[in-house]
C-alpha cells in the first residue's frame, strides 16, 4: 500500500515530489547498500548470541534482570531490522524481504510480520489522519477532542484527563499490546504464511519459556519476563513517539498532496550516530516518510537535500532534540486530556 501510495505520487507529472525524487536518485541514494545490511544483520545476530551465553553462563541468580533489560534492547534492534525489511530496504525482491522480515518478527521477537506491516503501511499512507491512521486510534490514550469527549465511562474520562502522566508507564505495556495484537490477527489467517507465521510464533514463546524454566526459578523467571517486556515496550514506544506525537494532522489541501502530507505530519531527532542507532534510523522520520524504501543508512544523507528543498517552497521542516520531542507529544496529550469533564 506505501508501495503503491508512493508510486502515484512519484509519478504525478509535474508535481513537487516528483521534482523531489528526481534529486534523490540521481544521488543514487534509493540504492540498496547490501554491505550495510549484511554487517547490520550480523552485529545484532552476535547481540542476541552474547545475551543468550550471558543468560546460561549467569544461572539463577537476580543478576538476570539485567541480562533482560539487555535482551529487551537487542530486541529491539531486531525489530529495527524487521521494519526495514517491510519497506523494502534491504532487498527490493517481495519474497526476499518477507522472509527476512518474518524471520526477524515472529521467530526472533514474536512479532507477527505480517499483522505488523499492514498497520504500518496504513499509517504511511495516512499519518496522523484520524480514522485513517491506526497509530492515532482511540484506545488506552487520547489524541483528539473528539476522542476525549467520546469517553461515556468516568474511569475513562479520568484516565484521559491525566493520561500525560500516564504515557511512559503505559509504553512498559506496548510490548504486550504488539504480543496480543499478532496472536489475535494470526488467529484468523488460514493462507500458508499465516499458517508459518503462526508456526514460527509459536516457536518462539515455547523457547522462551523453555529456557526460562530451565535454567530459573518460578520468581525468577517471571520478574525476568516482566522486566523483559517492559523494557522492550518502552523502548519500542520511545522509538516511535517522538515521529508524530502532537504533530497536528493534514489540513484538507495538504493531505491530497504527497510531499506536504508527509513532511507536515513529522518531525526529525537530530543527533548523531548513537542516536541513529538508538532509534533505528527513526530519527529521520520525515525522509523515512517520504521514501520508506530508502535504506536507513541513506535517510542521513537525504536530509540536508530534503531540507533545503522544503525551505525552498515554505514547507515547515521540523527537527528538535529527542527530549523536546517527547515534551511537545506529552504537552499535546495533556492539552487533549485537559479539555475531559470529569
Amino acid at each position: 500500500m506505501v508501495e503503491q501510495t508512493f508510486a502515484r505520487a512519484s509519478t504525478a507529472k509535474g508535481s513537487e515530489f516528483a521534482e523531489l525524487l528526481r534529486k534523490v536518485r540521481e544521488a543514487g541514494l534509493l540504492e540498496r547498500r547490501p554491505g550495510y545490511y549484511s554487517a547490520k544483520i550480523a552485529i545484532t545476530t552476535a547481540l542476541l548470541a552474547a545475551a543468550a551465553a550471558v543468560f546460561v553462563v549467569l544461572g539463577d541468580t537476580w543478576w538476570q534482570l539485567a541480562t533482560a533489560a539487555f535482551l529487551a534492547v537487542v530486541f529491539a534492534q531486531i525489530g529495527f531490522v524487521g521494519h526495514d525489511a517491510g519497506h523494502r530496504q534491504i532487498v527490493r525482491r517481495g519474497r526476499a524481504s518477507d522472509a527476512l522480515g518474518i524471520l526477524h518478527a515472529n521467530a526472533l521477537i514474536g512479532l507477527s510480520y505480517g499483522w505488523w506491516v499492514d498497520k504500518h503501511n496504513r499509517h504511511h499512507a495516512h499519518p496522523n489522519e484520524v480514522g485513517r491512521d491506526p497509530d492515532v486510534g482511540a484506545g488506552a490514550l487520547v489524541f483528539t477532542a473528539g476522542q476525549a469527549s467520546a469517553r461515556q465511562r468516568r474511569l475513562g474520562r479520568l484516565a484521559a484527563r491525566y493520561q500525560a502522566w500516564f504515557f511512559f508507564p503505559l509504553l512498559t505495556l506496548e510490548a504486550l499490546n504488539l504480543h496480543a495484537g499478532s496472536i489475535r490477527a494470526l488467529l484468523h489467517r488460514r493462507d500458508r504464511v499465516g499458517l508459518l507465521e503462526i508456526g514460527l510464533l509459536v516457536l518462539h514463546i515455547a523457547a522462551y519459556v523453555t529456557a526460562l524454566a530451565l535454567l530459573l526459578s518460578a520468581g525468577r523467571a517471571l520478574a525476568f519476563a516482566a522486566v523483559n517486556q517492559a523494557v522492550f515496550g518502552l523502548y519500542l514506544g520511545c522509538a516511535f513517539a517522538p515521529n508524530h506525537k502532537g504533530m497536528p494532522g493534514p489540513a484538507d489541501e495538504d493531505a491530497a498532496d504527497f510531499l506536504r502530507r508527509q513532511v507536515l505530519s513529522s518531525r526529525n531527532v537530530h543527533g548523531g550516530p548513537v542516536t541513529d542507532w538508538i532509534l533505528g534510523g527513526l530519527n529521520y522520520q520525515i525522509e523515512h516518510h517520504l521514501f520508506p524504501s530508502m535504506p536507513r543508512a541513506n535517510l542521513k544523507r537525504a536530509q540536508p537535500l530534503v531540507r533545503a528543498y522544503c525551505a525552498e517552497r515554505g514547507i515547515a521542516y521540523r527537527e528538535c532534540s529527542a527530549l523536546d520531542s517527547y515534551r511537545q507529544a506529552l504537552r499535546h496529550l495533556g492539552s487533549v486530556g485537559a479539555a475531559v469533564e470529569l
